[in-house]
């Protein structure tokens, strides 16, 4: 993944949407490295690699996350049809949109 997509992720993040969140998204990437954001109190840190212990982890390629975070592609769809694969607490990855929206 490149770098340049998770500092798009950096500058939209919506310190407001995520008051009182302390949760860790685990990203696997089908065609890139690992990455994980830690989402707590309005912050927003972003690790390369994996999280011992992530609230939510998410399978998907490059692609398909920029259609998520884009708005081309619907988050639930690419769900039903295998295009992301999700353990963990699940509902928390449908808050994803709300905490980096697109401006």
């Amino acid at each position: 993944m490149t770098l340049s997509t998770f500092d798009k992720l950096q500058s939209r993040f919506d310190a407001q949407a995520a008051q009182g969140m302390d949760e860790v998204f685990q990203f696997h990437f089908s065609d890139a490295g690992s990455h994980y954001l830690v989402v707590k109190d309005g912050s927003l840190a972003i690790q390369e690699g994996e999280h011992d212990d992530p609230s939510v982890s998410l399978s998907l390629s490059t692609d398909t996350l920029k259609g998520i975070m884009s708005g081309e592609v619907n988050g639930m769809t690419a769900f039903m049809t295998g295009r992301l694969k999700a353990t963990g607490n699940v509902m928390l990855a449908t808050r994803l949109t709300s905490l980096f929206p697109n401006h």
